[in-house]
């Protein structure tokens, strides 16, 4: 395809963002159904069981550390919190109200905090990826950095949501964390003041005669500013193309499909929904924006910080042969969560769904491996401003 039928074809094709899911969530594509609650069903849980615990604790419970009351709705939450947590999934999580205002502030894109990715790795509070200038990168954290304590409270046991409202504070102050540091021999003490956030999103740059996309985040304007960037690389007439997914967490499902399909003839597969054993897989296919010349050269760029949507392009790209991967393993984020609101306050974040590759490879299973592994050695990048891995990419494509 040449320069000219390439601008062309931008020219005529729009994007549509239609669902989203932030780091694996999903809103607007299922809906659930709820029924009234089986007489046959409570007596096979023994609900007897639980209401005589409810009402033992009315009659007898006088606590030991307080006199304020404990209202009946705030138990209720504790008992939900706990059904929720015994399914020993950390991305199955109950929100209570101040939660879901964190939660729901997250989605938005702006605000106040220190501006990172957690998730579950190992049974830790772990880093995904710091935000490119927050203060969690400017205070030195980096992706798989394991948190021990937050502000000196235990993080061992906590959820991610747990964790996050404890990590989240009024700009200016400041929440110290411990972290466990891979080549480290003691836990590292990190402080870090707190800030307002804004998710950053795409950046370009030639380098040689490469054109380098860094995108860092899935956020609702990644489509258009993806395109954007493309724009640029046709124009650029460069036939080498390197996309940095580097420390980028996820974000929209559809900014996903919408940038994979720029590299994909139409109908071919993206991602597969898998609903688990006897339900039927969705797949999310391309569609066809093709304006990437075969005879192009690509890479992509992936470390321990690509996570979620980011391994669903990067692992998309790879299996149908359009790029190669060059970095370190990805996260392993792919399992996909709805958001179900339980009350006006509160809501239930739970697991519907995991993504597997277009071969059926599961994203939470290890994650992408990429084809060329090479460390990022932050020694060399902050003494001699040297990326090991963009210079290991730059190489294979001369």
């Amino acid at each position: 395809m040449n320069q000219k039928t390439k601008s062309q074809i931008f020219i005529s094709i729009f994007v549509t963002v239609l669902v989203a899911f932030g780091g694996g969530y999903l809103a607007g594509t299922h809906s659930f159904s709820f029924t009234q609650f089986d007489a046959e069903a409570s007596e096979r849980a023994d609900m007897r069981a639980f209401w005589k615990v409810w009402d033992m604790l009315d009659q007898k419970y006088v606590s030991s550390t307080t006199t304020d009351p404990i209202s009946s709705e705030v138990r209720m939450q504790g008992a939900i919190k706990g059904l929720v947590d015994s399914l020993g999934d950390p991305y199955t999580v109950f929100l209570t109200p101040e939660e879901k205002t964190n939660f729901d502030e997250s989605i938005t894109g702006l605000f106040d905090g220190i501006g990172m990715e957690v998730g579950i790795r190992d049974n830790m509070i772990t880093v995904v990826a710091p935000l490119k200038n927050s203060p969690s990168e400017k205070a030195g954290l980096r992706s798989g950095d394991k948190i021990i304590k937050i502000d000196g409270v235990d993080s061992i046991k906590m959820s991610t949501d747990e964790a996050i409202s404890l990590i989240r504070g009024p700009k200016g102050t400041v929440v110290v964390l411990e972290v466990a540091r891979e080549g480290e021999a003691a836990p590292l003490k990190i402080s870090v003041t707190r800030d307002t956030i804004v998710i950053p999103t795409i950046e370009t740059e030639i380098k040689d005669d490469v054109f380098i996309i860094r995108l860092y985040s899935f956020g609702a304007s990644a489509t258009t500013e993806f395109k954007t960037a493309l724009r640029q690389y046709v124009a650029s007439q460069k036939s080498k193309l390197i996309l940095d997914l580097r420390g980028n967490p996820g974000g929209y499902l559809d900014a996903a499909v919408d940038i994979t399909s720029w590299f994909l003839p139409a109908g071919k597969p993206i991602v597969l929904e898998d609903f688990g054993t006897g339900q039927t897989q969705k797949i999310f296919r391309s569609k066809g924006y093709n304006v990437f010349d075969p005879k192009d050269k690509m890479i992509i760029l992936i470390d321990q910080g690509s996570a979620s949507a980011s391994e669903i392009v990067a692992g998309a790209l790879q299996e149908h042969g359009v790029a190669q991967l060059v970095g370190m393993q990805s996260f392993g984020k792919g399992s996909v969560q709805e958001l179900v609101d339980i009350t006006p306050t509160t809501a239930l974040k739970v697991t519907i769904a995991q993504w597997l590759t277009p071969q059926g490879k599961s994203i939470s299973d290890g994650g992408l491996v990429p084809n060329v592994e090479i460390k990022f050695d932050p020694e060399l990048y902050r003494e001699q401003d040297r990326d090991t891995q963009l210079e290991k990419a730059l190489e294979l494509l001369k």
